[in-house]
C-alpha cells in the first residue's frame, strides 16, 4: 500500500475499510488536454457505453484522428451532429476549438497554475461548468487534492459509507473530506468505486 493510501486509511478508518475492499485504482494523466476536455464535453450526461460509441464516431471525422483545435474547427457542424452529438454540444465543441486557437485557454500554462485558476479558465468555455472542470483536474491532470461536491455519485457514496440519514450538505461533505487532505482526489476515486460494491 502506498503512502497516500496509508495516510487516508489512518486518518479515516471508514475510508480505510473501502480501500481494503476496492481493487487498486490506476491513475492516468492525459497527454492532450484539449482532447481530454473535448471528450468530457461529448460524454456529458451519457452512459459510458454511449459516450464511447459517439466519441469513436467523432474521432473518425478527424484526419488521422488528430485531435487538434484547427482540425476540429474545420469539421462541418452537420457532420458532428450526424455522429450523434446534440446541436448544443456542437456549439460547445466549436467554442472550445476557437478559444484554444485564439489562446483563450492556455493549456501549456496549466502545469504552473493552481486548481482554482484552472477552473476559472475552463468555465469561460461554453458548456463547461465547475463540475466538468473539477473532473478534468482529477482525471486528465491527475491533480491529487480535488473534491467535487457537485458530483451526485460522490454525495451518494459519502451518504452510504458514513451511514448518513440523508445526502450530505456541502458543509457536512467538506468536513468529512478535510480528513483526506492533501489526497482528496484519491479518496473520491475510492468512494466512487465503493458504489460498485454490494
Amino acid at each position: 500500500m502506498d503512502k497516500e493510501l496509508r495516510f487516508l486509511s489512518k486518518n479515516d478508518p471508514i475510508l480505510g475499510q473501502i480501500i481494503k475492499k476496492v481493487p487498486p485504482i490506476e491513475k492516468h494523466k492525459a497527454t492532450n488536454y484539449f482532447e481530454a476536455l473535448l471528450e468530457s464535453i461529448v460524454s456529458q450526461q451519457l452512459s459510458v457505453k454511449a459516450a464511447d460509441t459517439i466519441w469513436s464516431r467523432f474521432l473518425a471525422l478527424l484526419p488521422g484522428k488528430r485531435v487538434i483545435p484547427e482540425e476540429v474547427w474545420k469539421i462541418d457542424d452537420q457532420k458532428i451532429r450526424d455522429a450523434g452529438i446534440s446541436w448544443q454540444k456542437v456549439s460547445y465543441i466549436k467554442d472550445l476549438a476557437k478559444k484554444t486557437m485564439e489562446s483563450g485557454i492556455l493549456f501549456e500554462q496549466f502545469e504552473i497554475m493552481t486548481d482554482e485558476e484552472i477552473i476559472t479558465e475552463l468555465v469561460k468555455v461554453k458548456g463547461i461548468g465547475r463540475w466538468t472542470a473539477e473532473m478534468f483536474l482529477m482525471f486528465a491532470m491527475d491533480r491529487p487534492d480535488v473534491f467535487s461536491y457537485g458530483d451526485l455519485g460522490l454525495r451518494r457514496a459519502i451518504e452510504k459509507a458514513y451511514k448518513l440519514r440523508h445526502e450530505p450538505t456541502q458543509e457536512e461533505a467538506e468536513k468529512i473530506a478535510q480528513k483526506w487532505k492533501p489526497y482528496r482526489t484519491i479518496a473520491c476515486r475510492y468512494l466512487w468505486r465503493s458504489l460498485e460494491l454490494s
